[in-house]
């Protein structure tokens, strides 16, 4: 257990960033200086963001605080849920092994492929004529 005032965990997905702030609370959640329920209106998103509280039991013994930016709904879930993660394991390492076995440390390489030139996207290509 970490003596610290706050635990800092960087996030990504995709294209977007979270930095998160855990501090010793009553579970208070702000994202951008609003209310959780109020930037995150999806209850599937929300569920994702509270996983890392679920499997670990520390739901309420926090206060959060995050910034977010990039990406969308589902990448900034994607990317808040990496940041307590990693939040969570910086104030307690005892809570790593927890969290790696349920894949919430893991980076998630996956970003969307560049478009080609002479190409109407990524892959998908023009129709081929023979004449």
């Amino acid at each position: 257990m970490s003596d610290q005032l706050q635990n800092y965990g960087t996030g990504r997905r995709k294209t977007a960033a979270a930095r998160v702030y855990l501090r010793p609370g009553t579970g208070k959640f702000t994202v951008n200086k609003r209310p959780f329920d109020e930037y995150f209106p999806n209850d599937m998103v929300k569920m994702v963001i509270r996983q890392p509280f679920a499997i670990t039991e520390t739901g309420d013994k926090f206060d959060v605080t995050v910034n977010v930016c990039g990406g969308g709904y589902t990448g900034q879930a994607g990317a808040l849920r990496h940041g307590i993660a990693r939040a969570l394991v910086e104030h307690n390492p005892e809570l790593r092994a927890t969290l790696k076995k349920a894949g919430f440390l893991t980076r998630d390489p996956r970003e969307v492929e560049r478009k080609k030139c002479g190409q109407p996207g990524a892959r998908k290509r023009f129709q081929f004529s023979k004449r």
